[in-house]
């Protein structure tokens, strides 16, 4: 009976969550609102991570390397040609999915840590890229300024409560849309390789096809990301970029639970708004978070939402190919 009565209650909860998200920026002020928005920005960050690390399996700790590209992409191409921050959405999208492919191509044989200390370099390359200025084209330390609003052709989008609807409604298609990968056949093929690489080669799945896809889907949310990022702050610079953004990316999936789309969104409220909320204990809120992090992982080590997979993914659907194939 539980079984049968948990959707129902999910779909009846969906309305009063999209409602609550709908009127808070009406029951707050500006600044907390901003605050929101960048809740939105984390929320796809950890999304697209969640592809990679979530379903896939992958350890990428260079991710922030695909959400500078979608954002410096945006900076140059609006500031050198005028072109609009909307219509840049799907071309930073492809520019971060096709900057993933040609540096995972390489390397996307490797497994575990191996895989997971090459995106750290990686990502690091691309910081320091940014900074050393290729072709006078992302100026250096100061960056890309200049980054002209959203414009939907008779409206503007220059507002706050502005820019928060812009992020929380491409929050919400792409979750929709992940929500349907999860159900699909790339899906499943991307739980039986987190399960089992070997046996899921062994059953007939492309993996390497797989895992590279996995990487650019994730790569191209990240670069949508980034969009929104220069858009809101009109300018864009490498510290924005570092190491430590993909630690937090890291964290978000890892807090909410692996692979789960609520997981996430419950990591990235915890990795943007906890400094918020300790904002008067800047100096040792970092500490604090810390070791909260490190007591979930001794209590709940699969996330404070793990997901619920079904019977025909992962382990179970890898026994399923064993047994047809032998």
């Amino acid at each position: 009976m539980a079984g049968t009565l948990t959707p129902v209650l999910r779909r009846a909860a969906l309305p009063f969550v999209i409602a609550l998200f709908a009127a808070y920026p009406f029951v707050t002020a500006g600044y907390f609102i901003d605050v929101g928005f960048f809740f939105g920005i984390y929320v796809l960050l950890g999304l697209s991570l969640n592809i990679v690390l979530g379903e896939a399996g992958l350890y990428d700790l260079g991710h922030a390397g695909f959400y500078a590209i979608g954002a410096y992409t945006t900076a140059i191409l609006n500031t050198r040609f005028g072109i609009p921050i909307l219509i840049l959405l799907p071309v930073s999208a492809v520019a971060a999915g096709l900057f993933a492919y040609l540096v995972t191509f390489p390397i996307i044989h490797l497994r575990g840590d191996y895989l997971c200390i090459v995106t750290i370099g990686m990502g690091e390359i691309v910081r320091l890229a940014l900074i050393n200025n290729p072709f006078g084209l992302t100026g250096g330390p100061n960056g890309v300024s200049g980054i002209q609003s959203p414009s939907l052709g008779f409206l503007t989008i220059d507002s706050s409560l502005g820019y928060y609807f812009l992020v929380w409604i491409v929050v919400g298609v792409s979750i929709f849309g992940l929500l349907r990968l999860q159900r699909s056949r790339i899906g499943r093929a991307w739980n039986c390789i987190r399960e089992d690489e070997v046996a899921a080669q062994a059953a007939g799945i492309n993996v390497r096809a797989y895992k590279l896809l996995a990487f650019v889907l994730g790569a191209a949310l990240a670069g949508i990301a980034g969009n929104l990022y220069a858009s809101k702050l009109l300018i864009v610079s490498p510290e924005s970029f570092s190491f430590w953004e993909s630690c937090l990316m890291f964290s978000i999936v890892l807090i909410g639970g692996m692979g789960s789309v609520p997981g996430v969104i419950i990591g990235a409220a915890a990795v943007s708004l906890f400094p918020e909320i300790f904002r008067s204990f800047a100096n040792y809120r970092m500490v604090v978070f810390g070791v909260a992090m490190i007591l979930m992982m001794m209590v709940r080590p699969g996330g404070l939402w793990p997901r619920r997979r079904g019977g025909m993914e992962g382990r179970d659907l890898l026994r399923k190919l064993w047994r047809r194939d032998g």
